[in-house]
């Protein structure tokens, strides 16, 4: 930890916020003096924090099977390469993020991190190195403290809210500027590798872009991110929010994320063959894509609310199918160099867990390419004009993930296990919630 000291040292570290990212991706964790964390006090959180549901509840365990019953702590181990200074903190702090142990030193399988990390000894044991790009779309909107009443666009530099739909545009980005200006440092204080920031189809809609690179460290960064846009947005008397979808007649909030597989050695692409075009592998990564996504869409759209998002015309996908530069498409392949062939899987939320989100796809990918399956063949035109292959809502796709054996044997049992249970609990929870529209249409109509 000698370089801890050093950087603690260099930036006079008083404090210390040791994080884990919990099943929905909330960072939960401890507080401590950065003495006692340099004198290699270990924090210790429940092992229960991996079975918290979104709503701080936890699924009924009769078999004793999710957790130890006897609701052991687990350690948590700093990696020591993710410490950054938390910017907005009046005392010098440093946040770092953990993994997480139990007492004999085995990992915890259902943390998220821990999840990825086994994804990618996957590929290592092949020969082969992921590389991923995500977009992160999220909203702005005003401050909203009572959940009966909508969200709606905060208001302006100009006094004014943004109604009508402005895709790609300057002046309308321009209108929180004082907001992305502070995003910006922050995130530069964090080295997070932001690319580009453009404004979406929806108002006061955003999305950034991160350059591509190492799976677990941009989840690390989109971790952060999202933790650093909600800080910054209350400072300015805002809320951001990931909402996969915060606004009935608005667009949805994706998770794009860019994905190839590259020589370790050479860096040369794998997706591309020799003559420049899409290798076999490539098809076989884009045909496990194209099998296995179904059974992983509890992690791609965790909540009730994602599968509002999957609508057709909708900017959303609705099936799995591919094809080049079509943004109708589940899977679609941008146009390029051969060098930067890759392919863009349009079906996760801004919701998603990124740890969860990228072990899954690159998941699918794998097993697409183990089992040398082939992608069907390519979507011209709207892939609209198909049908829905998708699940269309969480108790669907919940049924259809715990049945894969695939899925249980390549991000493990446990993980798979965990993350029904929390879900279903979440979506027992929310049926007992009668909506608005409900009593507007059914209250004197029925």
């Amino acid at each position: 930890m000698t370089n801890l000291v050093d950087w603690f040292d260099e930036h006079r570290i008083t404090e210390v916020e040791c994080l884990v990212p919990d099943i929905t991706g909330i960072p939960r964790g401890k507080i401590m003096p950065a003495q006692k964390f340099l004198q290699g006090t270990a924090p210790r959180l429940p092992e229960a924090i991996f079975i918290q549901s979104v709503t701080g509840e936890y699924p009924e365990d009769p078999q004793d099977t999710l957790t130890n019953p006897a609701i052991i702590d687990i350690r948590l181990v700093p990696d020591a390469k993710t410490v950054r200074l938390v910017p907005w903190a009046h005392e010098p702090t440093a946040q770092i993020i953990h993994d997480c142990q139990y007492a004999d030193g085995t990992p915890v399988p259902m943390a998220p991190r821990q999840v990825l990390q086994r994804v990618l000894a996957l590929y290592a044991e092949k020969g082969w190195k992921p590389v991923l790009a995500p977009e992160l779309e999220f909203y702005l909107v005003g401050r909203n403290t009572d959940p009966d009443y909508p969200l709606a666009p905060p208001v302006g530099r100009s006094g004014r809210q943004e109604t009508g739909r402005q895709a790609y545009s300057i002046d309308a980005v321009n209108e929180f500027d004082p907001l992305f200006e502070e995003m910006y440092d922050f995130c530069d204080m964090q080295d997070l590798d932001l690319d580009t920031l453009i404004h979406e189809e929806g108002a006061a809609q955003v999305e950034i872009n991160f350059l591509h690179g190492n799976p677990l460290d941009l989840a690390d960064q989109v971790f952060l991110f999202k933790r650093t846009v909600r800080e910054v947005a209350l400072r300015h008397d805002i809320y951001a929010t990931f909402m996969s979808k915060p606004m009935g007649n608005e667009p949805g909030s994706a998770m794009h994320v860019h994905q190839s597989i590259v020589d370790p050695q050479t860096g040369a692409n794998l997706f591309a063959g020799a003559d420049g075009k899409a290798s076999k592998l490539f098809r076989a990564y884009i045909g496990g894509l194209q099998k296995y996504i179904p059974a992983v869409m509890p992690i791609f759209a965790p909540n009730v609310n994602s599968y509002r998002r999957l609508a057709r015309f909708s900017n959303a996908p609705i099936n799995l199918q591919w094809g080049y530069d079509n943004r109708t498409c589940g899977l679609r392949v941008p146009v390029g160099d051969a060098s930067a062939m890759r392919v863009e899987n349009r079906v996760p939320g801004a919701d998603a867990n990124p740890y969860l989100a990228f072990a899954a796809t690159l998941a699918c990918g794998y097993l697409g390419m183990v089992e040398q399956l082939e992608a069907t063949p390519e979507q011209i035109g709207s892939a609209y004009s198909g049908e829905y292959t998708l699940p269309r809502e969480l108790s669907q796709a919940l049924e259809v993930m715990d049945g894969s054996t695939a899925m249980r044997e390549i991000l493990g049992e446990k993980l798979v296990d965990v993350l029904v249970a929390v879900k279903r609990l979440e979506y027992e929870t929310y049926l007992r919630v009668i909506s608005s529209w409900e009593r507007e249409h059914l209250l004197l109509n029925v």
